[in-house]
């Protein structure tokens, strides 16, 4: 009671949120920040997202009082446990995150710790600077944590570290007082010793430690040898240490993982964009050995980078649903596979060095091929490798990739007796392991496959970890390279850097933090490495009985179990993408697909009630997942949040009941059939203001929302009116969904006329709704049937010769997504050959004007522009070039893609009274304000009805389905 009274108090002080007590929004978020990107799980007392500095000193102080740890936080992408523990998570991402200053002639920003890294090299491009270190996760990765985890990345061997690009930072320290530590002149180094405050109290005890001799050669011997540049064990004693370079506690702080004090601010150095003429050579090697010795030939030739990819994750990339995609350079079934980067002036100077290295490898008998890619191809190459860590969560099974040894370093020299002695390791205790990323600076990700869940995989967990210490001092490396000790490798530190040097370690925290209340128990004093694990706790092994089947994933607790926490789905509108619409627009942890997942994980794995589902805190956490699919795809780990949500509703729902508002939704079709027979008055009363009010309040709809008009004559109506063309060349169905049948029946007819002028036979086959409405709500049994009728009906129908055609992308999309994990077993057969054939609208035409069986003379000549807004569920199947490829077909239709993630309707989502601001606010991040920005002339195109309704809401623009534009070039 005394501590949450203080707690009480301490939140009435702050100016930004803090979360502590029961409540379900307050344990939904404490348990969202019990994990972050490693295998350790343990639940904070309170986690606060401090506004400004006086909040973060009011922590501060509150620690300091109450023996609280303050641990701070930026993405959480820490794979050693940095910014796991039983205190108060001090996220700072949320508010801390502005450029606060560019230095172009000094080539230099000041930033603070909440700017992600991609976001900041965005702002500074057209300056022509970019911040150089470079980390896999640098579409989320955060200054601050870069800081603390002295991150490096792919480049680092040209481009640096964040230690050696780290001028300046304002730092907090333990008293609350404010300090700038940055490079000393001796004069300015004197002052500091002698002034009578907490800052000249640090500087005066580090110098007596620094300036004794014995100190100063045990950190000569104990620490890796100068050859290896990815050095980050304990705190960096040995760089403060050198001579030729001007004092800057700087050099201590990067690194330091949140333990001496909090960054506030930070001075980044700048460089030069780099030469936009790249070029990489991709060596295949049947022998990893082997390609550690084609590693050495490659660094001889100064290249930009030199990253290993293993076969594991070359093998995750078959059938995924972006990775496989990226496969085109890979040629037969290599064992490994060194990309190397190459920058010049020119392109031919560029190839010129590439093919110096291919022949240099040939002369010495080194791989079997050696492609070349250029220009926007080598994206999709350096896509792969950046998503190496979420692709091997894809390995079936409880034995699964842990991060143990993966950041040890030796010089790349010693790369092939290294892991020729891994590989021995690894046998002795009889597991695999992934090996992949930065070979050339003698840092490789070496992770093992081991079961956390049973006590023999946990005591193999630290068995592998202390055997590798042993290698890390017989070649004299580095036990962490880039991701820090943490949690993880803590207690192993005095072994590898020798007990002398270790003492100076805890020295240098005690100075700092003689309290503790800096992230305690990282780097000295951690708890045992096997400790605190995320399946600490897994004794449940009932099974969880699902509607959905997820055999494929092997469960929905496996799928849920494959985030691995590296936070992909932190990324902003400014890097792009859909995923995660709803963290987007707040920022919050909680809205990220990885904390939907971990949640799901938790309870589904320590609950103790008959329906595991039965939780308010999973009920909170999902509450904003615009279900756009986004995760299915852009997850390295393909973690289909959207769909375990709709399992999640629907076990829910089977203890609590259907609430009226989800009945209605999910009942769309029937209430638009009725209104649809009543249109004129349907009409009336949902576009008169009053009228329309009293249904939005009964129903619980945004006042601001409009809502949809009924069609009088209903898609089939209509076709069923037609005459049979009978000078069709080949037949086709058409599925007249939902919306398009009621709502945007005028758009349907566009769609059959388009066809039959273009020689087609369309016919409506029998059948009903999708179930889109019942699934978007987690009606998943009444999905069920629905899924299984509607293939009943379309099974002896449709094929590649007559294949079922969509117009609305969330409908057709659903019988190649859903249904697949719906039908029954005798089904699916069925559904599977119903689902290859089941095309949007352009898809079937671009396969039509690829075959030669239509013509640009066909249509207009006239010239036309147009944007282009897609659809979530066709960015999450790659369909957005198949519509820009066929709104582009008309010879002069120039069109631009919108970069937009979700438009925020998301169906009901963006109706609902609760939901509509996260709605706007997730279309004006980049929908709204680029169709605002687009010229009268020029037209919006968009296939999703939600879209459309959310474009005209917003800006109160027509947009146009892609059916409506080729209907109206097409010459009649």
């Amino acid at each position: 009671m005394k501590e949450n009274t203080s707690l009480d108090q301490l939140a009435q002080s702050l100016n930004g949120e803090l979360y502590y007590d029961d409540s379900t929004q307050h344990h939904t978020i404490r348990i969202a920040y019990s994990t972050d990107a490693s295998v350790y799980q343990e639940l904070p007392l309170a986690v606060a997202i401090p506004k400004n500095r006086a909040d973060i000193k009011a922590l501060l102080q509150f620690g300091t009082s109450n023996g609280v740890t303050i641990i701070p936080r930026t993405a959480g992408t820490s794979l050693a446990g940095q910014v796991v523990g039983n205190g108060i998570i001090m996220d700072i991402s949320k508010y801390f995150n502005k450029i606060l200053e560019v230095n172009v002639s000094e080539q230099w920003v000041r930033v603070e710790p909440g700017v992600i890294r991609d976001d900041l090299n965005h702002a500074l491009k057209p300056f022509g600077l970019m911040f150089g270190p470079e980390t896999s996760t640098a579409s989320r990765a955060m200054i601050g944590g870069m800081i603390g985890n002295n991150s490096s990345g792919l480049h680092s061997i040209v481009w640096g570290d964040t230690r050696q690009n780290l001028l300046e930072a304002n730092v907090i320290l333990d008293d609350q007082s404010e300090v700038l530590f940055e490079a000393l002149s001796a004069d300015s180094y004197f002052k500091k010793l002698i002034q009578k405050n907490r800052e000249g109290v640090i500087y005066r005890e580090l110098n007596a430690m620094l300036t004794n001799q014995d100190n100063i050669k045990a950190i000569t011997d104990g620490y890796p040898k100068r050859s290896i540049t990815r050095r980050n064990t304990g705190y960096a004693l040995d760089m403060l240490l050198d001579q030729n370079r001007p004092f800057n506690m700087c050099q201590l702080l990067a690194g330091s993982e949140g333990t001496l004090g909090i960054v506030t601010e930070a001075k980044l150095q700048l460089m030069p964009l780099p030469p936009e003429n790249l070029g990489l050579l991709c060596i295949h090697f049947d022998d990893m050995i082997a390609c550690m010795r084609g590693n050495i030939v490659a660094l001889s030739h100064a290249p930009e980078a030199s990253e290993l990819v293993d076969k594991y994750i070359m093998d995750f990339t078959v059938g995924h649903r972006t990775y496989q995609h990226n496969r085109f350079f890979i040629e037969g079934d290599p064992k490994a596979l060194l990309i190397v980067e190459f920058r010049g002036s020119t392109p031919l100077e560029v190839e010129a060095k590439a093919m110096a290295l291919k022949a240099a490898l040939i002369e010495k008998g080194l791989g079997y091929a050696y492609p070349y890619i250029t220009g926007e191809q080598t994206n999709l190459v350096w896509d792969v490798r950046k998503a190496g860590l979420g692709l091997i969560r894809n390995l079936p099974g409880d034995s699964q990739p842990v991060n143990l040894i993966e950041d040890c370093a030796v010089s790349p020299e010693d790369l092939p007796a290294y892991v020729a002695d891994i590989q021995n390791l690894l046998i002795e205790e009889g597991v695999h392991a992934s090996y992949y990323a930065h070979a050339g600076a003698g840092e490789l990700h070496i992770e093992p496959f081991v079961n956390l869940k049973t006590e023999a995989g946990v005591k193999t967990f630290r068995s592998i970890l202390e055997k590798t210490t042993d290698l890390v001092l017989k070649y004299n490396g580095s036990l962490s390279g880039e991701h820090g000790d943490g949690r993880l490798r803590g207690e192993f530190i005095e072994k590898v850097l020798g007990e002398k040097v270790f003492e100076l370690i805890k020295q240098v925290k005690a100075i700092f933090d003689p309290k503790g209340i800096f992230n305690a128990n990282k780097i000295v004093n951690t708890p045992p490495m096997d400790t605190f694990l995320r399946y600490d706790n897994n004794k449940n092994t009932t099974e969880i009985k699902t509607y959905f089947d997820f055999s494929k994933e092997e469960s929905i607790l496996r799928l849920a179990e494959k985030c691995s926490g590296s936070g992909d789905c932190r990324k902003t509108e400014i890097t792009g993408g859909t995923m995660c619409p709803s963290f987007m627009a707040t920022r919050e942890e909680k809205d990220t697909t990885r904390a939907r997942a971990n949640m799901l994980r938790q309870f589904l794995t320590n609950s103790t009630k008959e329906n595991r589902f039965d939780h308010e805190e999973l009920k909170d956490v999902m509450d904003l997942c615009l279900s756009c699919k986004g995760c299915k795809t852009e997850c390295p780990s393909s973690v289909d949040v959207a769909k375990m949500k709709a399992e999640f509703l629907q076990h829910y729902y089977d203890e609590h009941g259907v609430p009226f508002r989800t009945q209605v939704i999910a009942n769309f079709t029937e209430s638009q059939k009725l209104g649809a027979m009543v249109a004129p008055v349907y009409n009336f009363v949902t576009q008169n203001s009053f009228l329309a009010s009293i249904i939005k309040r009964t129903i619980g709809f945004a006042p601001k929302r409009s809502l949809p008009k009924v069609c009088g004559t209903t898609l089939t109506q209509w076709v069923n009116k037609q005459i049979e063309n009978p000078k069709a060349k080949r037949k086709v169905y058409l599925f007249a969904d939902e919306f398009t049948e009621y709502n945007d029946a005028e758009i349907g007819i566009k769609a059959y006329k388009l066809l039959t002028a273009l020689g087609y036979e369309v016919i409506i086959p029998k059948h009903i709704q999708s179930g889109r409405t019942y699934l978007s709500k987690g009606l998943v049994k009444e999905a069920k049937k629905i899924a299984n009728k509607n293939i009943n009906f379309l099974k002896d129908f449709i094929s590649e010769g007559t294949p079922l055609l969509g117009i609305e992308p969330s409908a057709i999309i659903t019988f190649r997504d859903e249904y697949l994990a719906l039908v029954d077993p005798e089904l699916m057969q069925d559904a599977e050959r119903v689902a290859k054939n089941a095309l949007m609208f352009d898809e079937f035409l671009l396969k039509e004007i690829e075959a030669g069986r239509l013509h640009k003379e066909q249509f207009s000549s006239e010239k036309k522009k147009i944007k282009l807004h897609g659809h979530c569920y066709q960015k999450a199947f790659h369909l957005v070039e198949t519509t820009t490829q066929v709104l582009s077909f008309p010879m002069n239709y120039e069109v631009e893609v919108i970069p937009s993630g979700c438009c925020g309707m998301a169906g009901s989502f963006g109706y609902e009274k609760e939901h509509y601001e996260l709605s706007m606010k997730v279309a004006e991040l980049v929908l709204l304000p680029a169709v605002r920005n687009t010229e009268t002339s020029t037209l919006i195109a968009a296939a999703g009805t939600s879209c459309r309704h959310q474009i005209k809401d917003g800006v109160g623009r027509h947009s146009y389905h892609p059916v409506e534009i080729l209907y109206d070039a097409l010459i009649k």
